[in-house]
């Protein structure tokens, strides 16, 4: 079950929903330290919390799961057809 996380305010004054490292790693059915170790090498962009924990804005998590299925898509259409 996923905790509502302090929506914070971004740039643009709007508000934007951070999640945790646990729950993002729910969504990508990965461990947190693999989403750690993502965010260190810049697939997924995070900033911290006062205390220095990374938070994750939703809408970040959830374009990199599109884009990660749309790679898969198109992996899946080259292998059908024999492109490699």
């Amino acid at each position: 079950m996923a905790t509502a996380h302090s929506s914070d305010r971004g740039h643009d004054g709007n508000a934007r929903e951070l999640m945790a490292p646990h729950e993002v790693a729910r969504i990508f059915r990965v461990s947190p330290a693999t989403i750690t170790r993502w965010a260190r090498v810049g697939l997924l962009t995070s900033t911290r919390t006062p205390g220095g924990h990374r938070r994750f804005e939703r809408a970040s998590v959830m374009a990199h799961l599109e884009r990660l299925l749309r790679e898969g898509d198109a992996d899946r259409s080259r292998s059908s057809t024999g492109d490699a």
